[in-house]
């Protein structure tokens, strides 16, 4: 199936940058791709949300790549069921990491250690924050830490809803990353915890 002229069109100016076009794409296809990662993740809102907007912002970040004869639906499906399968394998990992350690853990209370090791992580989250463009950490701060919704940011901000939702990914991103360049520091302190 050959793309529209309209979505060759807008693949040619996302190509070279154009966020208009981007944001006429992220309305296009929002909704079907969201549709799509929730029939494959089984009805898991917040995970399909997730990956939407990861994918879009994956989308972005590889614009100059695309090939405007190919449909966007064929660029979005695809990044968004192996984000999908790279987070379904993830947890996996996780789940069999929590698994061992729950079985390797001796039975006493460890209240004390339990609020420390809290501490130590929303310290650690909170100097990420710090770390984050101005802008992007104001919003990521009123999503987060205050609860506002993202048209309420987006209104508060003056900005569109797809705006705040691409800053938040990109901070998540960012978390993420640094989470997981720090994991060893992260499992040393678990382990000490649990000994």
């Amino acid at each position: 199936m050959f793309p529209l002229k309209e979505e060759t069109d807008d693949l040619i100016a996302l190509r070279n940058g154009s966020p208009q076009a981007f944001e006429r794409i992220y309305h296009r296809y929002g909704g079907k791709l969201y549709n799509f990662i929730m029939t494959l993740s089984h009805g898991d809102r917040y995970l399909a949300e997730e990956i939407v907007q990861s994918v879009f912002i994956k989308l972005w970040e590889v614009r100059e790549q695309i090939h405007p004869e190919k449909s966007v639906i064929f660029y979005l499906s695809t990044i968004g069921k192996n984000m999908l399968m790279n987070t379904y394998q993830r947890q996996t990992i996780e789940f069999v990491y929590r698994k061992l350690l729950s079985e390797q853990q001796v039975d006493y209370d460890t209240t004390a250690e339990e609020e420390i090791d809290r501490k130590w992580l929303e310290n650690f989250a909170d100097e990420l924050i710090r770390q984050l463009p101005p802008s992007r950490q104001k919003i990521f701060i009123l999503s987060r830490k205050e609860g506002y919704s993202n048209k309420q940011i987006a209104e508060m901000l003056n900005i569109s809803v797809s705006t705040v939702e691409t800053q938040l990914s990109l901070a998540m991103k960012f978390m993420r990353k640094e989470f997981q360049k720090n994991r060893d520091k992260l499992f040393v302190l678990l382990i000490c915890l649990l000994i």
